[in-house]
């Protein structure tokens, strides 16, 4: 059997172990807390021995050496014959103070220092690693359920081959960006339905909603630019072996010109990678 390894990584308290959990069940063998110097051990020991085809492991700042040593490795990692795939997870601050909190558990940066100050530390160490990663998912609102069936997708998704799959996700700047982007578009220039009265409780998943945000000209100049754009950019990052892009569109709120925005896209672009849909604000926040 050909060995694939998954590494997950990411921020204390963004769900690794219910990752690997999930990864457990899905048929992974999976070990967590591994120490950065015997990983190329491992992986050659497994790849030699052959019972194993599908190796997870969770690796993050408890090795205090790991973040040092992560790039050089995952390069050696990646020059070799066995298929490797980091997945980085990632939560806003205040939802990792909460679970912090809900589980008084300790934060293993926290030396005294208090809390905030430790995760606020551990983003910035991790930031190198993050940008290595070759997907990211944020479980900021995620349930422990939401977030099993997301690595499920995930999985899913490494288990077929080359194929990349592209996320439209609509946001709301007013609510922050979204921390698994891979590329961000600002669609606020667009006309606003929000100031139409019989629009703003509504929103671009209404199909005059929609059409109201997208009927100007400029709107169909940036499509058009955009869908040639991704139509270029999507076959080199599958060529170059990412098997998930994330393009985040927003407006101000994120309920009516950037969910038409993304819909229209992906309706242009359908045929050419599988597609998903998310509409952030509308899925996590009630007008």
């Amino acid at each position: 059997m050909a060995l694939s390894v998954l590494l997950v990584t990411g921020q204390s308290g963004s769900g690794k172990s219910t990752a690997l959990r999930a990864l457990e069940d899905r048929g992974h063998f999976c070990i967590d807390n591994l120490p950065a110097t015997l990983v190329e051990q491992l992986v050659e020991v497994f790849r030699s021995e052959g019972a194993v085809d599908r190796l997870a492991l969770g690796m993050d700042v408890r090795d205090r050496r790991f973040v040092t040593l992560a790039p050089a490795l995952l390069a050696r990692l990646r020059e070799g014959t066995t298929p490797l795939r980091v997945l980085f997870l990632d939560a806003r601050e205040e939802a990792i103070i909460r679970r912090y909190s809900e589980t008084r558990r300790k934060h293993p940066l926290d030396s005294g220092c208090g809390l905030r100050h430790a995760v606020a530390r551990e983003r910035e160490i991790l930031a190198p690693l993050r940008e290595l990663a070759d997907e990211t998912i944020d479980t900021s609102v995620m349930s422990p359920h939401e977030l099993r069936a997301r690595i499920i997708e995930h999985v899913g998704g490494l288990d077929e081959g080359t194929t990349l799959r592209v996320a439209f996700m609509s946001f709301g700047f007013k609510y922050g960006l979204p921390l698994e982007a891979d590329l961000v578009l600002d669609v606020r220039f667009l006309p606003n339905p929000y100031f139409e009265p019989a629009m703003r409780e509504r929103s671009g998943l209404d199909e005059d909603v929609a059409a109201y945000a997208l009927a100007a000209p400029e709107a169909q100049a940036f499509l058009e630019h955009v869908t040639k754009f991704l139509s270029f950019v999507i076959p080199e990052y599958q060529r170059e072996g990412k098997r998930y892009l994330t393009v985040a569109v927003g407006c101000t709120g994120g309920r009516h010109r950037s969910v038409a925005v993304v819909r229209e896209l992906a309706k242009r672009l359908q045929g050419l990678v599988p597609i998903d849909l998310r509409h952030r604000e509308i899925e996590e926040r009630k007008p």
